[in-house]
């Protein structure tokens, strides 16, 4: 009796375990089941360019960078400028197997011959880059596999940063998983990835990581369209009101509007 009662208890320790897996089965955008989340690290860098440069930077990822970066084993996401004009910043993603990969990666591609030939050709003038931010992710349990894929005609992207109320980011994290992305969806939305930062990247005041993600839509206007008709939907309204009885789950929203290079990836 004893060797039997020995033997449920670790056959249910065992299923509890497999249950709770964090690499478990995702849902996808329809609630239903997917492959795991990659452990991939993704990095998004936001260049700002010296006075009167911006053209010259993004010409030289256009000629140059882009592809030294692939021969040092970075993969190429996406690179996209804001729809608005007079904001000058080039936002591009890259993916790498983890964080050793990517020093690696960004080593070898500092010190190889042909990139110093490039900066050498293209600041004969001065400098380019006046400043770089850097952002560290993984993805969500719940985000869409990330898709490079040059769509026709090209979308205009979205990215969305939530820094969650404090000690709420769970709570963000399970109305997104289990409400907003059917509801992105439904008014025209498409989800293309969901990330929480991680380190190198700072969490917030509060010790939480941030929810970034990338939406597409037909244009700008059709993407506000979208999310006014999502706020106004009553499945959103009960989501929003069941989440946050006991008070608001986020703290600060950021939104910028891009459009994909012509050499990007992703379009």
């Amino acid at each position: 009796m004893l060797r039997f009662t020995t033997f449920v208890a670790l056959f249910l320790l065992a299923a509890l375990t497999v249950s709770a897996r964090p690499n478990a089965a995702r849902p996808n955008r329809d609630g239903e089941p997917t492959a795991k989340p990659s452990d991939r690290l993704y990095e998004i860098r936001i260049y700002y360019p010296t006075p009167g440069k911006y053209a010259e930077i993004v010409d030289r990822f256009r000629q140059y960078t882009t592809k030294l970066f692939e021969k040092h084993g970075m993969e190429n996401i996406g690179y996209w400028t804001p729809t608005d004009t007079t904001n000058k910043q080039l936002v591009y993603i890259l993916a790498y197997p983890d964080k050793a990969a990517r020093d690696a990666s960004w080593k070898a591609f500092g010190s190889d011959p042909a990139w110093k030939e490039v900066v050498a050709k293209t600041e004969a003038r001065g400098k380019l880059v006046a400043k770089v931010d850097q952002i560290f992710m993984k993805e969500t349990d719940f985000s869409p596999k990330v898709s490079v894929k040059a769509k026709s005609p090209v979308r205009t992207f979205e990215m969305r940063t939530y820094t969650a109320a404090p000690g709420k980011m769970p709570n963000l994290l399970d109305r997104f998983r289990n409400h907003t992305l059917k509801l992105f969806k439904k008014h025209g939305m498409t989800n293309v990835a969901y990330f929480l930062t991680t380190e190198p990247t700072a969490p917030d005041a509060n010790g939480q990581p941030r929810l970034v993600y990338f939406l597409a839509h037909e244009s700008e206007a059709a993407g506000k369209a979208s999310f006014d008709a999502f706020r106004k939907d009553p499945k959103w309204l009960k989501a929003k009101g069941d989440s946050e009885k006991e008070g608001p789950i986020t703290s600060k929203v950021e939104s910028l509007y891009l459009v994909p290079t012509d050499y990007s990836p992703m379009k």
